[in-house]
């Protein structure tokens, strides 16, 4: 019997190293816009969700459409890549354990999900299945602050469907960081995806789907037909 247990990684912008991933936290309830058209609270803080490391989709992946579902849908957002082990990080040093960003889509089972919040129960049918964590090239991060500013975008089949500036984050992703430090040991090899902002729609089959974060990368995809066996 053979066993791939090989981790996934992510390719780094002008690098030959690679960044090894370990787990990816999602941060639910990030943008006003996308609380609104979900029919949410607006003054509840996001929450985080993980998706496993193996559901990883790099650039120019096909991703076979999902089975048990009638409303796949796309959310872009920005990831954020931690190179630093932490736990209670301030909001002020968040900076300096992110070693890298990147642009990513969360693939969602809409139908799912909603189902599975109606009814109290955990996210996972909707949000942690196979092939449903895009992520772009990550580009190396050295700065003092994270981004706070920039223009994010998603199309398909070269129709914009989401956009929105960075700035418009509730929580910043400073604050992501340092709140996520307190739930969990962050580490080496953690992904960050930060939320989404309003427009999320259906894809099928067929669908060529880009999304884009300014200054700092692009991913592209295609949605095949579901796959056989």
């Amino acid at each position: 019997m053979m066993f791939n247990l090989a981790p996934s990684f992510i390719p780094l912008t002008g690098e030959d190293r690679r960044f090894p991933v370990r787990r990816i936290y999602c941060v639910g309830r990030n943008y006003l816009d996308h609380i609104r058209e979900m029919g949410g609270d607006e003054r509840e803080p996001p929450f985080f969700f993980q998706k496993p490391a193996d559901a990883l989709v790099l650039d120019g992946a096909c991703v076979p459409y999902p089975s048990a579902t009638e409303d796949f849908q796309h959310e872009v957002e920005l990831v954020l890549a931690i190179g630093t082990r932490g736990r209670n990080i301030e909001t002020g040093d968040a900076a300096r354990f992110v070693c890298a960003v990147g642009v990513g889509i969360d693939l969602t089972r809409r139908d799912l999900q909603l189902k599975a919040r109606d009814r109290g129960r955990p996210w996972e049918p909707g949000k942690s299945f196979d092939h449903s964590a895009v992520c772009s090239e990550l580009l190396p991060w050295a700065a003092p602050h994270l981004p706070e500013h920039g223009l994010i975008e998603l199309s398909v089949n070269d129709e914009v469907r989401q956009t929105a500036d960075l700035g418009q984050l509730i929580w910043s992703c400073a604050e992501i960081v340092s709140q996520l430090s307190r739930q969990y040991l962050l580490m080496p090899g953690d992904l960050i995806y930060t939320g989404t902002p309003a427009g999320v729609g259906a894809l099928r089959p067929g669908d060529q789907v880009v999304a884009e974060a300014q200054q700092i990368g692009s991913v592209r995809i295609s949605i095949g037909e579901p796959a056989a066996g």
